[in-house]
């Protein structure tokens, strides 16, 4: 079946124009039409979301039942050894999107989610835990990447920024889920193995459903094949919408899209500087230390004599709440105003906690200050560090090298991702608060400016736009 419909729907491609069949330029799209796909795909977030904060309440009952209470270095690898498997998969994500295609990159990375989470579940050791983290991070490091690729080529550009956010709530979802049911952990025994079960139930949602969803336009037509694009193309847009969709991929079809990419050029070349931010955007992201807040917000919130389990509820609302706002505001204001607002906010919450930091434990105001700042810290996140990067590489890399720069710049992530988690605990017992948050502070207002010199705003423009204005052309 598969090499018929390839043949089949490899022909040369028609003349395509931005007119309907009486000459008069067409609408935007129905927003209704891709929305479900879109939904599909932001499982993978979900689960990304879930992951990362489904060991932060159960950790010390974790540690207990397996033996390695107290042991910080311990507990560091249990969160980050997910990291090194999410730099593995994330590394082969661009290859597996571009052989295969995007849904069936979705349906490859639920696997080991769902076998990881069911060892992590089972295990009696610490071994166990630590393999079972492994394999659902090698899913986790395909899914994000995958997701990002997806609903950037089969949104319509007028809410591509809107969709884009969904990534970022269907995150702080699946963040706010992983709290909540971590709660009991502390009073009913073995209640984390639930924690993981729980995971593999939205792994089978995202393999099943996605069986049921458009592929990529984008990556049919890079595989010649014409007819299955548009196919596609009317699934999401319309019928109406085709003939201008295609006109698109058509008129900027420059032959060579499905040429073998090589590994060193996104290294230098005409397409370094894109690959540069993308890299430099991930790591500062990163570098900001907002995973240290949702990997170990329960162990900073104890050490404040804040209740655990409450000041847990408040960061999701935070993060929630900001990635609404920047739903919101994503396709009026544009990615670059919001990172920048974000990185700006993030600095002052930093500022807040050294100064939180810098007063006695017993006073008032720095328990407000301290959880005040960790609150808008994750809220100021949200707006934009947390959404843009992810939707605005996707946008910025040719359609050419799309899928393989996209795994290597959020390769990048994850292994900033995992010496954080790894050493945030050991650092702060090291360095002390107020040397490890001004560290913080001082990569998010690297950010600000390396934002103001080096991003072009996206809102609004076609993908073909936005590689005309960035890569030098032959």
């Amino acid at each position: 079946m598969w090499i018929r419909l390839r043949d089949s729907s490899k022909r040369m491609p028609r003349d395509y124009d931005n007119t309907n069949s009486m000459g008069q330029e067409t609408m935007n799209p129905s927003w209704k039409l891709s929305l479900p796909h879109v939904l599909v795909a932001t499982t993978a977030s979900f689960l990304f979301g879930y992951h990362l904060g489904v060991v932060n309440e159960p950790l010390e009952s974790i540690s207990i039942d397996l033996g390695f209470s107290g042991n910080t270095l311990a507990e560091g690898l249990v969160v980050s050894t997910c990291l090194a498997g999410a730099f593995i998969g994330c590394l082969l994500s661009g290859w597996i999107a571009d052989g295969v295609g995007r849904r069936r990159a979705f349906q490859l990375c639920a696997l080991p989610m769902i076998i990881g989470a069911s060892i992590s579940a089972m295990t009696k050791s610490l071994e166990g835990m630590l393999l079972g983290r492994f394999l659902v991070g090698t899913g986790l490091g395909v899914g994000p990447a995958v997701a990002s690729l997806y609903i950037t080529e089969v949104s319509p550009s007028f809410v591509r920024g809107t969709y884009g956010s969904f990534i970022q709530i269907a995150t702080c979802l699946g963040l706010i889920g992983a709290l909540f049911i971590g709660i009991p952990a502390k009073s009913i025994a073995g209640w984390w193995r639930l924690c993981f079960w729980v995971s593999a139930i939205p792994a089978a949602i995202l393999a099943l459903a996605m069986a049921f969803c458009a592929e990529s336009p984008h990556w049919l037509h890079k595989q010649g094949r014409i007819a299955d694009a548009e196919a596609e193309f009317e699934k999401l847009l319309g019928g109406s919408h085709v003939k201008s969709a295609m006109a698109e991929l058509s008129k900027f079809d420059r032959g060579d899209e499905t040429d073998t990419i090589k590994f060193s050029e996104l290294l230098y070349g005409r397409h370094f500087r894109v690959v540069f931010i993308g890299s430099a955007l991930f790591a500062l992201q990163q570098l900001s230390g907002i995973n240290a807040v949702f990997y170990f917000s329960s162990t900073v919130f104890r050490s404040a004599g804040v209740s655990s389990n409450l000041a847990n509820i408040f960061i999701g609302i935070a993060n929630l709440s900001g990635s609404i706002i920047a739903l919101i505001l994503m396709d009026k204001l544009g990615r670059k105003v919001l990172l920048m607002w974000s990185f700006s906010g993030m600095v002052i919450s930093m500022a807040l906690q050294v100064t939180a930091a810098g007063l006695p434990v017993s006073a008032s105001g720095a328990l407000y200050l301290s959880v005040g700042g960790m609150l808008l810290f994750v809220f100021t996140f949200a707006l934009g560090a947390g959404p843009v990067p992810g939707l605005l590489l996707s946008e910025i890399f040719p359609s050419r090298i799309r899928a393989k720069a996209m795994a290597f710049c959020m390769s990048v992530h994850w292994v900033f991702n995992f010496f954080v988690g790894l050493l945030f605990l050991r650092l702060l017992e090291q360095l002390g608060p107020q040397v490890l948050y001004t560290i913080f502070g001082t990569f998010c207002l690297m950010a600000v400016i390396f934002v103001k010199r080096n991003v072009m705003e996206t809102k609004g423009k076609s993908l073909q736009e936005i590689e005309i204005a960035l890569l030098p052309q032959d």
